[in-house]
C-alpha cells in the first residue's frame, strides 16, 4: 500500500505533451547531478585537447542568439543558463545537461545550416530538460532495480543460476523496457522542441530537413544505422515522418505566436548574453 501510495504521489504530466508519468526526483536533484556532469564534459574536452570558442566567436553569437529566442518559451528562464561551442568539427552534436548547461559542438553546425535548423537542435535539447526526462530515467531505474532484485533473490538457491538472472534479466529490461522508454523520450522532446521553436517564431518545417541532412550524413560516414529496436533513439526516417506529422499544428502555433513580442524578449536575454550574466566560456 505504501509503495502505490509513493507511486500516484509521484505522478505528473510532462509540459506540453501532456503525457502521464512516474517521476520522483525533483528539478533539483538533476540539477545538482549536473554539476558533476559539467565538470566531467570539460574534462573529457581538455584530455581531447580540444577548446571552447571565445564569446565573440561568430558561432558562439549563433548560439546565443538562436537560445535568446527559445529561452522565454520554455519557461525555464530561472535556470543559470550556461552556453558553450566546442570547437570540433568533426563531431556533430549538442546537449543541454539539467540546469541549462549547454554544450554545441562546431561540427553540428554545418548540417543545421541557418538558424531555424540550430533551433530545431536546440529546442529539442531544451525539451528533455523541460520534460524533465534525466528525472524520470533515475526515477524509472527504482522499479527496474527493485525487479532485477526481486528475481535474483528467486534464483538464489540454485547455484550459479543468480549470475544468469542478472545477465539475462538485464539484457531483457534494456531491450524491452530502457531502450523504448528512451526512444518514447526522444519522440516526446522531438514533439516538445518543435512547438517551441514554433512559439519562437523559427520555422518547424526545417525541423524536417535537418534530419533529412543528418541522414545523409550518418550514410556518409559509412556507419549503418542501428535497427530501431536496438537503438536508444528513434530511427531517421522514423523521426522524419513524425514531425511532418506534427507540423500541421506546429505551424499553427507559430501563426498565432506573438513574434513581435517573443523579439522583444529575445533582445532582453541577447543584451544579458552579451553583458555576461549567461557564462560562455
Amino acid at each position: 500500500m505504501g509503495a502505490g501510495i509513493f507511486y500516484f504521489s509521484n505522478r505528473e504530466s510532462v509540459p506540453i505533451s501532456g503525457r502521464k508519468r512516474f517521476n520522483c526526483y525533483g528539478d533539483g536533484a538533476s540539477s545538482s547531478l549536473s554539476e558533476q556532469q559539467v565538470r566531467r564534459v570539460m574534462y573529457e574536452i581538455e584530455m581531447q585537447g580540444l577548446r571552447i570558442l571565445p564569446a565573440h566567436d561568430p558561432r558562439t553569437l549563433l548560439v546565443k542568439r538562436v537560445m535568446a529566442r527559445l529561452i522565454p518559451v520554455s519557461g525555464l528562464e530561472q535556470y543559470d543558463w550556461e552556453i558553450r561551442v566546442i570547437d570540433d568539427p568533426r563531431k556533430a552534436n549538442a546537449f543541454i545537461l539539467p540546469g541549462g548547461k549547454v554544450f554545441v559542438y562546431s561540427g553540428i553546425l554545418p548540417i543545421t545550416r541557418n538558424r531555424d535548423g540550430l533551433a530545431a537542435v536546440l529546442g529539442h535539447e531544451i525539451a528533455h530538460n523541460l520534460a524533465q526526462h534525466h528525472g524520470e530515467r533515475m526515477s524509472a531505474s527504482i522499479g527496474r532495480n527493485i525487479l532485477l532484485y526481486s528475481l535474483s533473490s528467486l534464483a538464489a538457491p540454485i547455484p550459479g543460476l543468480v549470475l544468469l538472472v542478472q545477465a539475462m534479466g538485464g539484457f531483457v529490461l534494456d531491450t524491452v523496457f530502457d531502450r523504448p522508454m528512451s526512444r518514447n523520450m526522444e519522440s516526446e522532446a522531438d514533439y516538445i522542441g518543435l512547438m517551441l521553436m514554433a512559439e519562437a517564431c523559427y520555422d518547424p518545417r526545417e525541423a524536417v530537413h535537418f534530419w533529412r541532412r543528418m541522414e545523409k550524413a550518418v550514410n556518409a560516414g559509412d556507419s549503418a544505422e542501428i535497427p530501431e529496436w536496438m537503438s536508444t533513439h528513434p530511427s531517421h526516417q522514423s523521426r522524419v515522418e513524425k514531425i511532418t506529422e506534427w507540423l500541421p499544428k506546429a505551424m499553427e502555433k507559430r501563426e498565432m505566436s506573438d513574434c513581435q513580442g517573443t523579439s522583444g524578449f529575445a533582445e532582453h536575454f541577447q543584451r544579458a548574453l552579451q553583458s555576461g550574466v549567461f557564462y560562455t566560456g
